[in-house]
């Protein structure tokens, strides 16, 4: 396919825009405007987004009956490493709302028409192995820790978790390495998917252009990826039944953090 390019742009060279230099102020503003996006339409995003807490509930159910327990804070964490991509939609009709255009919902599902999906999907792919590596360290961390053998309920499990030294260890080293994991895809994926749908850049363009938007604004970004810990946690405890009202939110404020640190 001649159209076929990730590494690069359509012109076949890595063009890395400039980077704006903002303030925490500018992510409160950003995270308005996402709210203010979602307002327009809220029943139409929460419909659309009924996919996060559903999909919650299927890990909830298959870990607590396939002996899978110790994967389940993993399963359910390590699923919103793979928010960005799955926010796509959200995006677009952000970008479409921005340009004038028409929002209904079905344009969420233009994103395939994209000249950049397939730079998309090799960023996607990305974000799939650092979700599988981190399913990996955690059964490789519980099996060091308490034993190859799967606890026999979830009570045993929690009673495992915080009445014994090695459970303390189990949560302090867990949740240390997956902020390292979030860290990550915080740093890398920041910017990338709104910036692929705005402009056929290449996925490394994109990439860098994340990180370097991390390290030219570190305090706003480390508000920002707290702002999505925060609301994604709050969105998870009914049974994840206000995922479907965190995640359009957070989606519309992505695009508009994403105009705010990259330059036209």
């Amino acid at each position: 396919m001649t159209g076929f390019h990730v590494m690069a742009g359509t012109d076949k060279t890595l063009t890395l825009p400039a980077v704006r230099k903002i303030t925490t102020s500018d992510v409160i503003d950003a995270l308005g405007r996402g709210l203010d996006d979602f307002w327009q339409k809220p029943s139409h995003y929460a419909f659309l987004c009924l996919i996060y807490p559903l999909v919650g509930v299927v890990l909830i159910y298959w870990a607590s009956g396939a002996n899978a327990l110790p994967l389940l804070f993993p399963l359910v964490s390590g699923f919103a490493l793979l928010g960005p991509f799955a926010a796509l939609g959200l995006y677009e009709i952000s970008r479409r709302r921005e340009a004038g255009l028409d929002t209904s919902w079905r344009h969420a599902f233009d994103v395939r028409r994209s000249p950049a999906i397939p730079s998309i999907v090799a960023v996607g792919a990305m974000l799939f192995a650092m979700f599988i590596a981190w399913l990996l360290v955690a059964q490789g961390l519980y099996t060091r820790l308490l034993g190859p053998e799967p606890p026999t309920s979830m009570t045993h499990f929690l009673e495992t978790l915080f009445t014994t030294d090695a459970g303390f260890m189990l949560l302090l080293l867990g949740n240390a390495i997956g902020f390292i994991f979030a860290l990550v895809v915080l740093i890398t994926t920041s910017v990338a998917f709104p910036m692929l749908l705005d402009r056929d850049c290449g996925a490394v363009a994109a990439i860098i252009t994340s990180v370097r938007a991390a390290s030219t604004n570190p305090v706003p970004i480390a508000l920002w990826g707290l702002l999505v810990a925060g609301a994604l946690f709050v969105g998870s405890l009914p049974l994840f039944a206000g995922l479907a009202v965190v995640m359009p939110i957070l989606g519309h404020a992505t695009w508009h953090l994403y105009r705010k640190l990259v330059a036209e």
